[in-house]
């Protein structure tokens, strides 16, 4: 470099500042290396010590296109010169001043942490070597001369080496003259070791390939200064008399370029020799030393749990599975029926042509009577005119308002069962996909956002309602339906049957085969509240009905009672999907009607002879309770009872109940078919009925702490922790089942393990429309085995149902995801929980139906909750009697304590459509404080034991956080955030002219003098004064005057405003504007306590130290008995 053999403290100012200025730039990356090295050359060129008979040039020397940015001078240039220079340079920028800027101890504890780390792992270094000097040759080069190239070089680089040969033995007396100088260099380079290691350094300097490696040593100081001089070695002191390569020089051929030497395999200069003898990891090292890795920003800010709270130790006793790996199971071959249609539409318009007068769906009114019976053909002929209404008159025929494709709303009450039939079947046909949701009765509806969620999500803005439902839908006062919290602008199409157009003769519906189109949209509510919607595709929808007929037998002209919701799940897919396939014959009992009268399904039964009945758990008991009202019905018309919620661990004793009442009624055994649904997977499993006399499935008695662990344990020690579960039959015809753990990879489980059932099937759900991202997770789940390997290409859909595989590939299941609660590593499920409280005698306490269990997240661990409804007529004692003794069988049976127990007034709870709780509405009241219990046990003693560890001494060594603040202390930017600029303002002038508040209110006054500010209500929100500008700029002169008259004030004082709130307060703090005061806003003591407020204002008023008191309202003899400043009394201008 240029500076050798200069003295810089020598230099004048101006240069020395210069190269200072050249210094910050090169630093900053403002400039580049070679133009570093020509600014500074030029600077120092008329200072630099020349050598003679020494040519300063090499015109035939050229660059090649990887070393553009070389700044090594030629292999010409003076040698002394250039390297006393550049290592006089190197010695001021690494002991400079312009480098503490930079310095970091956390940063060099950091590297030392690094070092001694490295120093640990003793297998990643290779067998110790002496450090030599790097100028002593080695024995094994010693017969190398030091000009020898290699065999690939031409002879153009020949010829330049044997120019500079001859110019350094013209220039040279003697080799000693550079040994002695490079060795002093190392030693007034000491900190180059510092700066590589922290990185600051640039790309090193690349010299010519014919340069010599003496010429190519001398010229770089920084992998000198690597390699200090041999102070270990028992060689004579006269050794410094020879030169010795470094191991990096050695391994190198003498004419190699520089850029194998800098150039590592990613393309980076690193600094550090590729082809060389040194170990790689020693390589790896250096470069790891040279660029420290910083950690991600996210790590910067993580709250590492495990160092603040007490991270429970794992019982060795856990039980574990211990079973082989599952094998998928298979379901039945799906048959081939030739008289099933193509499309479920074909279906109703074969029997709506040849079976017009068959009935298809009778609904009952609130007594339990029939109100109305809805035959195929009327139903046919409704819905060709709701589609032909759809596509045609609404809108125009250049702008319609619906396609095919478009989504709708159909909002229809679960009273109306026909109207939501036709509403259907309508949209089938006109290939429009409906989005079935329940009727918002109010705009604070639980539940009402995830609705609208749902309709944004699936872009809806149009819904299908009856005339009806229509006018009980809440109005403002202009008779507009309101908007609804998080729903999207809808437009509201009324579907009676006087509001439709007949379509013409040669209109006639598009029926296509059934493909992968989305035909309908189903809801689902997540854990979380979120409601999403399930897509099915048209061949889903069909695969699905023919496995239900298959499945369940279903045969043209039966009698079906479906006492579930007609808008989703399984009152959808068996009361209006399957059943038209079929012709078969649906009677609705809808809820209002069972709540009224209990035993109306039953009755339905015995009257039409019913062969199917979809029920709940629910329906069963209300049946029994009420069974002893009417003793003459007959269920043995019956063929199959459809439990719909039979994969509830604790239906089996509603199912038990119910067969030992309704036995003696006709009521077989093998007909009670539990099944198990999932909105992503439609019907998972569901039990066939069995031939009359045969013995009843086997059930399974479970040991619940094995379930809390995730393992299947036969129950055989304490009767009260066991449960017993019953199965949910084979699964669907056509369907191939796997078991996987539920959280992390799907992994699949072992025979004797519990997990997330999965499903691989055309007849399932196709996505969450509108969220691809969550559909990867759920709808394209490939299961892999213990070592990895996926099980096939098959995706498969997860069912949210936790179960197993029992004997003869019986499915059971024991919960669901949704009411998983993990606490302290054990799953527990909300149901099992709301079982055992609801067997501590609730009658008298709260009422049954309306328990709620879920989780809050406390120290890093979700905690239990339970909230119920207290009856009315309940006393305290009881309550916190019921409380205990649940407390006590909860920690009994499922050995995990509560966090919270509480008791709300009845109907308080938010509901659900169909008069169930809302469970995330719940929980999320819990959080916020909105719940006011009547009642409340908090044992956090219980449950919560990770509390946080008490003060440790913090380690020693170098985290994230001392690297942060590292940084910070160096002057090293982390980030930076800006405002939003402001808008422009189209008059600045004017702006900057009024700049001040006084200003801009006299501008106003002037400008717009009637424009209304302020407006002042009483405490019934009715006006009772008004201040324009013209009158607030009044108001404030007046009291400008006054403070200038009585008050004596100079520019500058302290004013205290003792007003309460209004506009006598702005027009006193605009009339201190005025008058060039400081306003001083104080709230003013109370009229009738003076004695308790006084103090407080006094003891504010005497560390303002105001020059006077403005008031209104005060008496003044009652402030100068305390205060010592001017008082001014104001009236009340309004």
């Amino acid at each position: 470099m240029a500076d050798r053999g200069v003295d810089l403290s020598a230099l004048p100012k101006e240069v020395r500042d210069q190269l200072a200025e050249l210094d910050l730039e090169l630093s900053e990356g403002d400039i580049t290396q070679k133009g570093f090295e020509k600014k500074r050359a030029k600077l120092l060129a008329s200072y630099i010590p020349h050598l003679p008979n020494v040519d300063m040039t090499l015109p035939d020397v050229q660059l090649s296109p990887g070393h553009s940015g070389d700044p090594t001078p030629s292999p010409e240039a003076p040698g002394p010169s250039t390297s006393s220079v550049s290592r006089h340079h190197r010695a001021h920028r690494s002991g400079g001043a312009r480098d503490e800027r930079y310095r970091s101890d956390i940063h060099t504890e950091a590297v030392q942490a690094a070092l001694a780390k490295h120093k640990e792992e003793k297998m990643a270094l290779p067998m110790p070597t002496k450090r030599r000097s790097a100028f002593v040759q080695s024995p094994s080069d010693a017969c190398t001369p030091p000009d020898t190239s290699s065999a690939s070089e031409d002879e153009g680089s020949l010829r330049r080496k044997a120019a500079l040969s001859a110019a350094l033995a013209q220039g040279l007396q003697s080799p000693d003259y550079w040994i002695n100088r490079s060795v002093q260099s190392s030693s007034t380079s000491s900190s180059a070791s510092s700066t590589l290691s922290h990185g600051e350094p640039k790309s090193q300097p690349q010299p010519q390939p014919a340069a010599s490696v003496l010429t190519d040593i001398l010229a770089h100081t920084r992998i000198e200064s690597s390699v200090p001089p041999d102070v270990t070695s028992s060689t004579p002191q006269d050794r410094g008399s020879r030169v010795d390569l470094p191991p990096a020089v050695r391994g190198m051929s003498r004419g190699q370029s520089r850029s194998s030497m800098l150039d590592t395999a990613d393309g980076k200069r690193k600094g550090v020799p590729v082809n060389s003898r040194v170990s790689t990891k020693i390589q790896q090292l250096l470069n790891t030393l040279k660029r420290p890795k910083r950690p991600p920003l996210s790590e910067f800010f993580l709250d590492d749990s495990e160092e603040i709270v007490e991270v429970p130790q794992p019982d060795p006793n856990t039980p574990k599975p211990e079973g082989r790996q599952i094998i998928p199971v298979k379901g039945e071959p799906l048959g081939v029926v030739s008289n099933w249609p193509p499309a479920l539409q074909a279906a109703l318009a074969r029997w709506g042509a040849t079976q017009a007068k068959s009935p298809a769906l009778t609904a009952l009114d609130i007594t339990g009577k029939p109100l109305y019976t809805l035959t195929y053909g009327k139903l046919w002929s409704r819905s060709l005119k709701l589609a032909y209404t759809l596509l045609n008159k609404l809108g125009t025929k250049t702008e319609p308002v619906l396609q095919p494709g478009d989504r709708v709303a159909l909002v229809y009450p679960n009273s109306d069962p026909g109207m939501f039939w036709v509403a259907f079947y309508g949209c089938l046909l006109a290939e429009v996909i409906p989005v079935p949701i329940e009727v918002p009765l109010s705009r604070q509806d639980a539940g009402s956002q995830q609705i609208g969620f749902l309709l944004g999500s699936c872009g809806v803005s149009l819904a299908l309602t009856s005339e009806v439902c229509l006018k009980g839908l809440p109005k403002t006062p202009n008779g507009e339906i309101i908007q609804f919290k998080g729903w999207p602008r809808m437009k509201w199409v009324v579907t009676d049957t006087k509001y439709l157009t007949k379509p013409s003769k040669d209109w006639q519906p598009h029926i296509p085969t059934a493909n992968t189109d989305t035909v309908y949209i189903e809801y689902k509510a997540s854990k979380e509240g979120t409601v999403m919607g399930v897509a099915v595709s048209k061949i889903s929808m069909l695969t699905h009905c023919q496995a239900l007929t298959q499945a369940c037998n279903y045969c043209e002209g039966e009698t079906l009672v479906n006492v579930l919701d007609c808008k989703k799940d399984m009152g959808l897919w068996h009361g209006v999907l399957t059943s038209v396939m079929n012709r078969i014959h649906t009677i609705t009992v809808p809820y209002a009607v069972m709540k009224a009268c209990p035993m109306s399904w039953v009755q339905r039964v015995h009257i039409h002879k019913a062969r199917v009945a979809l029920v709940k758990c629910r329906d069963l008991h209300w049946a029994m309770m009420a069974h002893k009202e009417q003793r003459d019905t007959n269920l043995s018309s019956i063929r199959m009872l459809i439990v719909a919620d039979g994969a509830n661990p604790w239906s089996v004793s509603s199912c038990d109940a119910f067969l030992n009442v309704f036995q003696s009624h006709g009521l077989k055994p093998e007909v009670i078919c539990p099944c198990a649904t999932s909105p992503e997977a439609l019907t998972v499993a569901i039990r066939r009925p069995g031939a009359r006399g045969a013995p009843l499935p086997a059930r399974a008695i479970l040991s619940m702490g094995g379930l809390s662990h995730g393992v299947i344990r036969v129950n055989t020690e304490d009767k009260n922790s066991a449960l017993t579960v019953q199965d949910v039959g084979h699964i669907m015809p056509g369907a191939l089942m796997c078991i996987v753990k539920p959280d992390g990879s799907p992994q699949l489980c072992k025979t004797d393990e519990i997990g997330e059932i999965v499903i691989s099937s055309r007849a399932g759900g196709t996505m969450y429309y509108g969220l691809p991202g969550v559909t990867k997770n759920t709808f394209e789940v490939i299961p892999v085995n213990q070592s990895g390997a996926p099980l096939g290409e098959v995706p498969f859909t997860r069912t949210g149902l936790l179960g197993f595989v029992g004997p003869g590939s019986l499915v059971f299941v024991v919960g669901k995801i949704e009411g998983l609660l993990m606490v302290s590593r054990r799953r527990h499920n909300a149901d099992d929980l709301v079982a055992t409280a609801l067997a501590v005698e609730p009658v008298k306490t709260v009422y049954r139906g309306r328990i709620a269990v879920f989780s809050v997240t406390v120290f890093y661990d979700e905690r239990i909750v339970i909230v119920a409804e207290q009856r009315p007529d309940a006393s305290e004692e009881d309550s916190f009697q019921w409380m205990s003794r649940v407390l006590q069988a909860i920690d009994s049976i499922h050995q995990v304590g509560l966090y919270c127990l509480a008791l709300v007034p009845a109907n308080t709870l938010p509901k659900t459509p169909l008069g169930g709780i809302h469970i995330c509405e719940t929980k999320q009241n819990f959080l916020e404080g909105n719940l006011h219990p009547c009642n409340i046990l908090m044992c956090p003693h219980t449950c919560v034991t990770n509390m946080p560890k008490p003060r440790q001494k913090q380690p020693v060594d170098v985290g994230p956080a001392s690297m942060l603040v590292g940084n910070l202390v160096a002057g090293k930017r982390i980030a930076q955030a800006t405002g939003r600029e402001l808008g422009v303002v189209e008059d600045q002038d004017l702006i900057r002219k009024h700049q001040f508040l006084s200003e801009a209110l006299q501008w106003r006054a002037q400008t717009d003098p009637d424009h209304v500010l302020y407006v002042l209500l009483n405490a019934k929100g009715v006006a009772v004064c008004t201040a324009t500008c013209a009158q607030l700029h009044k108001r404030a002169e007046k009291i400008t005057a006054t403070l200038m008259e009585r008050g004596g004030l100079n520019t500058g004082d302290n004013v205290v405003l003792l007003y309460p709130p209004g506009i006598d307060l702005i027009a006193a703090f605009y009339g201190c504007l005025y008058a060039g005061v400081i306003p001083v806003t104080v709230r003013p003591p109370h009229p009738q306590n003076l004695a308790a407020t006084l103090p407080t204002v006094r003891m504010i008023i005497d560390m303002i130290s105001p020059e006077s008191v403005l008031h209104r309202y005060i008496n003044p003899l009652q402030l100068r008995c305390w205060l010592t400043w001017t008082s001014v009394c104001l009236p009340q201008a309004c």
